[in-house]
């Protein structure tokens, strides 16, 4: 229905993004990976022809949603750059999160721009290589990232920046904003710890931490260059709205980076993941296979999968989600959801409001 409208596009009909994990072979053994990315490539990875097939599907949707061509290590693919050509051709939008190595050079990245590419998302989970490097357990991580970001602008790419937030960041995140400044990321998303992969239960900040760290980020992101994006943080729509209505409606309240998105792409509802084997899930934070693109039809399944179609439906929500006044601009993280109890529909262990306090008709 057109509660999931955005500028013309039903979430219900297409999401506005689709994240393909074009591999899960990385030189990186980052703390947190999702992808619990390995060395080497997985001999059933999608080949060549597959993939293009897969890009085909994808322009199938009405409104082709941006492909986001991540990893493991986007760049260890060969035909990294005809894939880009291909989706240019079919007119859809691509974005390339490589990860930080020399494999990303200055080279290959001008490549893919000729080919079509239009924005470059690199992961900063440090403010210098001791507590980067730290964090992605290679040295020189940090340099190679620097200089990757350099040459997305360079090249004219729009360039944004990713960092997790968690147990080891929290501290310095302020030091991370500013280096989204200094760097010129049109975007910085914050990406809220999800237990899946590699990241651990323990690596997460408690529910307080994120309420007092949402708090500061509206702050900081009314004054900065780059717009601020929440990913896996869905109960930040959810501060900034009380703190709107707190303070009048002239304070600049930071969006999600999407620009026009009234209502948060989350998992299933706006969003899309295709596994380096072809699996297809909500998110790559909620793994739910629902089906594969080498038998089905990935329009199909993000349209019609009783999967997704739940994730959409508000009403589906359990717990405390499922009677906050906040679920159609919040929803609350389906993924940790998951990760917390084995059920999607079931609340957010992250958010600390409780809607019983004060009624659930405001």
């Amino acid at each position: 229905g057109d509660r999931h409208a955005l500028g013309g596009i039903d979430y219900a009909r297409q999401p506005f993004v689709l994240a393909w994990e074009l591999t899960r072979s990385c030189n990186l053994a980052c703390i947190h990976c999702r992808a619990a990315a390995q060395m080497h490539r997985h001999p059933n990875e999608l080949d060549t022809s597959e993939a293009l097939g897969v890009i085909n599907d994808v322009a199938r949707f009405d409104v082709p949603p941006t492909l986001i061509l991540t990893g493991g290590d986007p760049m260890r693919r060969r035909d990294l750059t005809s894939l880009i050509q291909h989706a240019t051709n079919k007119g859809v939008r691509t974005a390339l999160t490589p990860a930080g190595t020399p494999l990303a050079s200055r080279r290959r990245l001008e490549e893919a721009r000729d080919a079509g590419l239009s924005r470059v998302a690199v992961s900063f989970d440090g403010y210098d290589a001791a507590t980067h490097d730290a964090f992605r357990q290679v040295s020189g991580s940090f340099d190679w990232t620097r200089a990757i970001a350099k040459a997305t602008k360079d090249l004219d790419m729009s360039l944004q920046i990713h960092t997790t937030l968690s147990r080891q960041t929290i501290d310095y995140l302020p030091k991370m904003a500013d280096l989204a400044d200094e760097l010129g990321a049109v975007v910085w998303a914050v990406f809220c710890l999800v237990p899946t992969g590699r990241a651990q239960f323990d690596d997460q900040i408690t529910a307080l931490e994120y309420e007092e760290t949402f708090k500061w980020l509206i702050d900081r992101g009314a004054t900065a260059r780059w717009k601020l994006k929440l990913t896996e943080g869905y109960h930040f729509r959810r501060v900034a709205a009380q703190r709107k209505s707190s303070v009048g409606s002239d304070r600049p309240v930071a969006g999600d980076g999407i620009g026009r998105a009234p209502l948060p792409v989350n998992a299933g509802n706006g969003f899309c993941f295709v596994s380096h084997i072809g699996d297809v899930s909500p998110s790559g934070f909620l793994p739910v296979q629902t089906g594969n693109v080498r038998e089905d039809s990935l329009v199909d399944l993000y349209r019609n999968h009783p999967v997704f179609r739940d994730l959409r439906d508000p009403d589906m929500l359990k717990g405390k989600c499922g009677v906050c006044a906040f679920r159609k601009v919040c929803g609350g993280s389906r993924s940790r959801a998951y990760a917390h109890s084995g059920d999607y529909l079931e609340s957010d262990p992250a958010c600390l409001y409780d809607p019983a306090s004060i009624g659930t008709d405001s």
